[in-house]
């Protein structure tokens, strides 16, 4: 066999060794990776930064449970291990825990909390008074109820959202199964060697606060290979009226008066990503797309005088990022409308957690000085309450709401609509379930899910009966969306003969508050989107706003589905192909300046096997949702949310066994000795090479 045969030869036995081998690396059989965790993020804004982060190669610790409080003497003054990873249960997850441990941060490494199976009695990560520098109470605008001077509305906020760690902190599903094993104190005297350790990874790039990241960004544009250290948190906000304007005339419109009704549409928790704001958004936005949907068919039997524009915001929680966009564009002229067109503003709170059949009128007692304001005002108020005694009337009250005006000397609980106040004097009405401090007990937590809107649903029904079960909640929110869609109807001048047939659909409500707080993988919900964007229902759906997108078609999953869900409510099926769905001002009665054309998968017929796509048309449409203060370069705005999510090069969770310093250091002696054997050998071996391996001379021939 020739020399390039052999090499051949070589070469296909090495590519089969690598592709048959079964080889593992040292790290994976040292390591074992956690699945299932969610970090604290680092998060910054115009004064401060706020979140929490690890070293930039990871921290590591001696992991310990902590089962009371009294437990942390352990890991804080007497443990021997240093620095130790404290895993809690949720219930111990406590400001004054915490506080605790980050002022001994130097013996701590991180914290992991174990998500439970059920919810603690109260947690509020937020501050009790959210917002509060961002809405229209201030030192020049009601002094005397700014910064919630005469109503906390979150006594229960602890505040830890708003807090700096400067050690990683983690959420797990994992069980304690290592630590039990070999960790555990006994006694009080401390565990024997090899320990459970774990090392969290979520090093976070930027610092200090919003002007100093996006100034290092725009330094980093200049470099050959940029890597951005932040980003701005939004998206963009879903709205839709119930006669479509035209999306090229921007600005005021002369003789045009608007009805708004508004929601918040964004939640957030303490780790990222995982936020879920059952009573905190959900309750309020299905109700409004309920109302919306009510609405459709009696707008175009008998159109009311005024339009209805239905706006859903999205980063409200973050200073009313979502509103404050709209209102600067509207006074800029860069939306259909502006602020002088606005006639008047019905926002729909937090509407899920009544106490009885009350539901609460708040409106701002400021602005209500003004005599015309006040007026409109109590025009409002006197719409719902004779809508709500006319229903009354007609049906036995199971679920019924009953309005309750709050006083005219009580603020306006945190709302978009301080925003529009901000710029101009609008009457406005915030319905919300609450008189003073909030009914929800886990506001901005990741337990504002489905057990705290009671949405039950009887044992063993698949996922399609709990699709279709009618539910108490939904039924109670459903009355709320009857009144809320009578009462903007009738606000908008519409013919009150026609005000008995408006009703919301109880099945509709049912199947959004299953679809977004319990699997929005369901039949439902896939008939009402694309079917490329199917892969984006995730269960449930995540209603943290997260960074800014320029794209539309980039929006996040929540924006998508509520802008589906308003088309497909509001609009109308039509009977376009799908190229002329995609092309429709191909078409002589069809304008994409009007309308918004979608094409949606439908669902499977009777007796059908395959689903029935069609094309919706609408007056939906998605505007911007990033603060201002990013457009207009002002960082340290003091106007205008400036809140920026830091970047990250990984977010890692492992555990491993350590072994104990004696025997590190021994092993690092032999290691070491060894080394230095080998190159004293390896020397040795150099010097006398010609002695070790120089070959015997051959003795001369003999000559004749």
């Amino acid at each position: 066999m020739g020399l390039e045969s052999s090499k051949w030869v070589i070469m296909f036995l090495v590519c089969w060794l690598c592709k048959n081998v079964n080889s593992n690396s040292v790290a994976q059989k040292i390591y074992v990776e956690v699945n299932n965790t969610v970090p604290c993020v680092r998060l910054l804004n115009a004064t401060h930064q706020i979140g929490c982060q690890s070293s930039i190669s990871g921290d590591t610790g001696v992991i310990h449970v902590l089962e009371s409080e009294a437990d942390l003497e352990w890991p804080l003054t007497k443990g021997p291990n240093p620095p130790y990873m404290i895993l809690l249960e949720s219930h111990l997850f406590t400001r004054s825990i915490m506080m605790k441990i980050k002022k001994e941060s130097s013996r701590i490494a991180g914290v992991t909390v174990v998500v439970p199976n059920t919810s603690p009695s109260e947690f509020s990560p937020h501050t009790t008074c959210p917002n509060e520098n961002t809405g229209v109470y201030s030192d020049t605008y009601g002094p005397h109820l700014a910064h919630c001077n005469t109503t906390v509305w979150n006594p229960l906020g602890n505040g830890l959202s708003y807090e700096e760690f400067d050690f990683p902190v983690f959420s797990l599903k994992e069980d304690k199964q290592c630590y039990y094993d070999h960790n555990r104190v006994v006694n009080g005297s401390a565990p024997q060697y090899p320990l459970c350790a774990m090392q969290l990874f979520s090093h976070m790039f930027a610092v200090t606060d919003t002007a100093t990241c996006m100034r290092r960004n725009d330094v980093i544009n200049f470099s050959i290979n940029p890597e951005m250290v932040c980003d701005p948190l939004g998206d963009f906000n879903v709205w839709g009226s119930i006669r479509p304007y035209n999306r090229s005339q921007l600005g005021h419109r002369d003789n045009e008066s608007v009805v708004m009704a508004a929601a918040r549409l964004d939640s957030r928790a303490f780790f990222w990503d995982v936020s879920t704001g059952a009573e905190g958004s959900i309750s309020g936005f299905v109700t409004l797309l309920a109302a919306a949907h009510a609405l459709r068919d009696v707008t175009q039997v008998a159109p009311p005088t005024h339009n209805i524009l239905f706006a859903f915001f999205q980063g409200e929680a973050f200073d009313y990022i979502g509103s404050s966009r709209m209102v600067y564009d509207m006074q800029n002229g860069k939306f259909v409308i502006d602020l002088d067109n606005v006639h008047s503003l019905l926002e729909i709170g937090q509407v899920g957690l009544r106490n009885g059949s009350d539901l609460f009128l708040h409106s701002d007692p400021v602005s209500r000085m003004n005599d015309t304001v006040n007026d409109q005002v109590r025009e409002h108020e006197r719409y719902r309450c004779s809508l709500i005694h006319r229903h009354h009337a007609r049906r036995p009250p199971v679920h019924d709401a009953r309005l309750v005006d709050n006083f005219q000397s009580s603020p306006l609980p945190p709302s978009s609509l301080q925003r529009f106040l901000r710029a101009q004097n609008i009457p406005g009405i915030v319905l919300a379930d609450h008189r003073a401090a909030f009914n929800n007990k886990y506001y901005e937590s990741y337990y504002d899910n489905a057990d705290n809107l009671n949405l039950r649903y009887p044992p063993n029904m698949t996922a399609e009966e709990q699709l279709e079960f009618l539910t108490d909640t939904a039924m109670a929110l459903t009355e709320v969306a009857t009144v809320v869609a009578r009462a903007l109807y009738k606000q908008a001048g519409g013919d009150g003969t026609q005000v008995d047939n408006i009703k919301a659909d109880s099945k509709t409500v049912t199947q959004m508050l299953f679809g977004f707080l319990v699997q929005a993988n369901n039949s439902w919900f896939q008939a009402l989107i694309p079917p490329e964007l199917k892969d984006m229902l995730s269960d449930p759906p995540d209603f943290y706003v997260g960074v800014a997108s320029s794209s539309p078609a980039k929006a996040k999953p929540l924006t998508r589905l509520v802008q589906f869900l308003l088309a497909n409510l509001t609009g109308t099926a039509t009977n376009l192909t799908q190229d002329q769905c995609q092309k429709p001002d191909d078409l002589p009665d069809e304008s994409v300046q009007m309308y918004s054309y979608l094409w949606v998968q439908g669902t499977v017929p009777h007796n059908g096997t395959e689903k029935g796509p069609f094309c919706v048309r609408a007056s939906v449409r998605l505007s911007q949702a990033l603060s201002p203060a990013f457009d207009l370069g002002e960082y340290a705005s003091r106007n205008y949310s400036t809140w920026t999510e830091s970047r990250w090069k990984f977010i890692k969770a492992r555990i491993f066994l350590v072994a104990s310093r004696d025997l590190e250091m021994l092993t690092l002696g032999v290691g070491v000795a060894v080394l230095f054997s080998s190159l004293l050998v390896t020397y040795f071996i150099s010097t006398k090479a010609d002695v070790l391996f120089s070959s015997a001379r051959e003795p001369a021939s003999a000559a004749y």
